[in-house]
């Protein structure tokens, strides 16, 4: 949330001279959520580049078999870490994660949690594909691997299409 002109945190602000989130406030939430990762984790995304969009290019929406925009909250576009060795480095584009700016904001507002909650879950969701991991995986290795918190847990198995419960 951008706050208006002059408005320090903390400030009581004007709701109604708020705006949405610009794509650099996704881009310093998204830096401040992956400082915030374990250390290991960090060291282990690597050089990864994150890329903020409005929303997915028609390609991406095609290959994914997307019915609309707002389905994708976040991509992992490169070589993951399990198939880094097998493919030859000449030409290869820098492994990137892209976070989609309007469909995060959709699911928020459908949903009780912080937007930095929603990007920092994007993110974490998206470096488990770098790391290798499908869907599946990241709910077993991800988080007890990394000890990450049981929100996060929880946020990894609702972007796998599973509830927590279904792990029972």
């Amino acid at each position: 949330m951008t706050l208006p002109p002059g408005a320090a945190r903390g400030d009581d602000v004007n709701l109604a001279a708020l705006t949405a989130p610009t794509l650099d406030d996704f881009e310093r939430v998204a830096a401040v959520a992956f400082s915030g990762l374990p250390e290991e984790f960090r060291r282990l995304a690597g050089d990864l580049q994150l890329r903020v969009a409005d929303f997915p290019e028609q390609d991406v929406l095609t290959e994914l078999g997307a019915e609309t925009e707002f389905d994708i909250l976040g991509l992992f576009q490169g070589v993951g870490m399990a198939h880094d060795a097998t493919v030859p480095e000449t030409g290869q584009l820098p492994n990137m994660i892209w976070l989609y700016r309007r469909p995060i904001l959709d699911y928020w507002t459908e949903h009780d949690e912080s937007l930095g909650g929603v990007i920092r879950h994007v993110l974490i969701h998206e470096i488990g594909h770098h790391f290798g991991l499908s869907d599946d995986d990241m709910i077993h290795e991800i988080g007890h691997h990394f000890g990450l918190s049981d929100d996060d847990m929880e946020a990894i198995e609702v972007a796998a299409g599973q509830s927590p419960s279904d792990q029972l």
